[in-house]
Order: structure tokens, then sequence, then C-alpha cells
């Protein structure tokens, strides 16, 4: 039997269907996603949010996970590490999620 790896690209493309209900652009383009390590089954993913008393940290983090279970095959856990440091700002946002805003 072989196993396929979980590729930190696939879960990126996951991620991008996780939308910041405050501003309508999804999580990755939002420069929130930091870092993603994968294992045979598992995904930690390290992210942050626009703030630090941000109302809607469960229902991003929920969010979060379960774009990965449902989209990435192979994943049986998903572990969100919400992080602070360093704090999130605007030079964090892709050229896309700047387009979305208009700020492009």
């Amino acid at each position: 039997m072989t196993t396929t790896a979980i590729s930190s690209e696939r879960v990126m493309e996951a991620l991008k269907g996780v939308i910041d209900p405050e501003l309508g652009i999804n999580v990755v383009d939002l420069g929130l996603i930091y870092d993603i390590v994968t294992g045979e089954d598992t995904v930690r993913v390290v992210m942050t949010l626009t703030t630090p008393g941000c109302p809607l940290h469960e229902s991003i983090s929920e969010a979060v996970e379960t774009a990965v279970q449902l989209l990435v095959p192979g994943v049986s856990t998903v572990e969100v590490d919400l992080v602070w440091d360093p704090p999130w700002c605007t030079d964090l946002i892709t050229e896309d999620g700047l387009r979305e805003l208009g700020w492009r």
C-alpha cells in the first residue's frame, strides 16, 4: 500500500477557501498563514489573525481545520496554532489580496 505525502502547497490551496468574514479575503492572501508543517497524516497550521482580540478566532480556526480535513487527502489530524508574534500587518497581504481589497 502506498501513501501520498501531504504537500504544503495542497494545504495552502485548501486554505484559500477560508474567508476572513470581516474583510472578505481568504486567509492566505491576507497573509495570516505563517507556516504549514505536514506529517504522515497530520497538518499543523501556524497562523495569526488581523488583531489579537478578534472575536472570530474560533470560527476561523474551525474553518481552517475543516478545509484541510475535507480538501486535502490523507489528513486525519489538523492542529491550528494561533500565534501573535510576529504581529500581522498589511505588508503581509499578497498582490492578489491587495487587488481584492481595491488597493492595487
